[in-house]
């Protein structure tokens, strides 16, 4: 049964591809942020490396002045000597409450000062620390601090000796590969879901053809389901066949049981009338009367069992046209002394789902109808009615049916003029077997001037 809730796939194709693509999309994007951030972390190792080598320099290289102030080489970083460079370094003395005094700074800071480690990221001797903070022009920078006391330095002092560069080249090439990183995964997934699809295809391919034989076997192309397939879907299709030939052979009892039926009863009637016949007289004016009833009863229910057994099967496909083009042979022949003439058009392409019997006698039921009652002129039309029905209008120029009278002809030995010849079954038989296909009969008022008979019936996919 198809699942039509809201927000899941109907298609089984459909649904594999769209939870393999979900899995792969969740996938690299997991693996697009797990590379970017991997990237992101050793590029920010690299750089606390370089920034560790400088604040090492800072404090090997540090000296007392005879003033007591401290002293760097500048010799320690060409790049700290120009200014506003993004090299930059300075050392503060680490007061007792807590505050950081300025001592000395590079070149390259000019008026600026490097902020001092957070309160939340404590520093302690031995330990340095590394964080993020703005700098000059509100650059952003990486600052890495340490805590040291010089032993020259008379005043014991604890310094702090810190070292910064613009991380803005960073961040620059972190987007940068973040990006790049971004375009190759979509490219990536767009190539896996053109694989997936092409796998689900190719995977499924054995499903599409089954459902193909399947809708052979519907059209009346073929009795079963043929074709090698997977070991998988291979029992499918033996219980399709074997339901195919179950069905089959329900069919063929039920129209056992028609032909016994009929042959049990047709003798004995037979006789009744001819018993009835030979021995004239009120007694057998009754049983010959009743026993033409029942004759009739038996043909229309036996005839109704037929076509709805044919009906089971579907598997039927008679082309209009030919039988068409033959009754209107026909019956041009057999009303030749009225001078009718058949005008039909009925497509090649149009089948009828059923026997070609069942479809002679609907059809030639309602043409033979209109014969009787036309002056001259009959018009029979075939056209497909929708995907899987068809209808045929059949029109005379007659002198038609009121509205109030279309109804009554449709009931079984209804005549409206006993002087036209027939039983008055013509018309309910033709219902009834288009009720056994699913079809149906509707009367109205012709452009010939006449009655225009419609029937839909079941069409034949080509």
């Amino acid at each position: 049964m198809t699942d039509r809730r809201a927000g899941r796939p109907r298609s089984l194709a459909r649904r594999l591809v769209v939870l393999a693509a979900g899995w792969s999309l969740a996938v690299l994007v997991v693996a697009g942020f797990a590379m970017t951030h991997q990237f992101q972390k050793a590029a920010l190792n690299r750089f606390d490396r370089d920034l560790s080598e400088l604040r090492e320099g800072l404090f090997s290289q540090a000296m007392i002045d005879p003033d007591g102030g401290v002293s760097i080489p500048d010799s320690i970083d060409q790049r700290a000597q120009r200014s506003l460079s993004g090299k930059y370094w300075q050392v503060d003395t680490l007061l007792a409450n807590g505050s950081f005094e300025p001592e000395v700074r590079s070149r390259s800071l000019d008026e600026y000062l490097l902020a001092p480690p957070p309160r939340s990221m404590p520093i302690k001797p031995g330990k340095p620390v590394f964080y993020d903070t703005q700098g000059p022009l509100n650059k952003p920078l990486r600052v890495t601090a340490y805590l040291g006391k010089l032993e020259e330095d008379a005043q014991r002092r604890t310094l702090v000796f810190m070292a910064a560069e613009d991380r803005s080249p960073l961040d620059s090439d972190a987007r940068r590969f973040a990006y790049t990183a971004a375009t190759a995964l979509v490219i990536l997934m767009m190539g896996l879901i053109a694989a997936i699809i092409v796998q689900v295809r190719i995977g499924l391919e054995p499903l599409f053809a089954l459902s193909r034989d399947v809708a052979k076997v519907r059209k009346g192309e073929t009795d079963q389901v043929t074709g090698e397939y997977p070991s998988e879907i291979a029992p499918l299709a033996d219980e399709l066949n074997a339901l195919l030939a179950h069905n089959q052979e329900v069919v063929e009892r039920q129209r056992t049981h028609v032909g016994n039926l009929a042959h049990a009863l047709k003798t004995p009637l037979s006789v009744m009338l001819a018993e009835s016949q030979a021995q004239p007289g009120a007694l057998a004016e009754v049983v010959n009367r009743q026993a033409l009833a029942m004759q009739g009863h038996v043909e229309h229910h036996l005839r109704r069992a037929r076509a709805a057994a044919r009906s089971q099967g579907q598997r039927e496909r008679t082309q209009l046209s030919p039988v068409i083009d033959e009754l209107a042979r026909t019956l041009e022949r057999i009303f030749q002394d009225k001078g009718v003439v058949i005008d039909w058009d009925a497509p090649d392409d149009v089948f009828f789902q059923g026997e070609k019997q069942d479809l002679l006698e609907i059809v030639g039921n309602v043409m033979e109808n209109a014969c009787k009652w036309a002056r001259r002129h009959v018009r029979v039309v075939a056209a497909e009615a929708g995907p899987r029905r068809l209808i045929v209008t059949i029109e005379d120029d007659g002198p038609g049916l009121p509205p109030g009278q279309r109804e009554a002809v449709l009931k079984r030995g209804e005549r409206l003029d006993e002087l036209t010849p027939g039983s008055g079954l013509g018309l309910s038989i033709v219902e009834e077997l288009a009720k056994a296909y699913e079809g149906s009969i509707r009367l109205e008022a012709a452009s010939l001037g006449g009655l225009q008979v419609t029937i839909t019936l079941p069409r034949a996919e080509t």
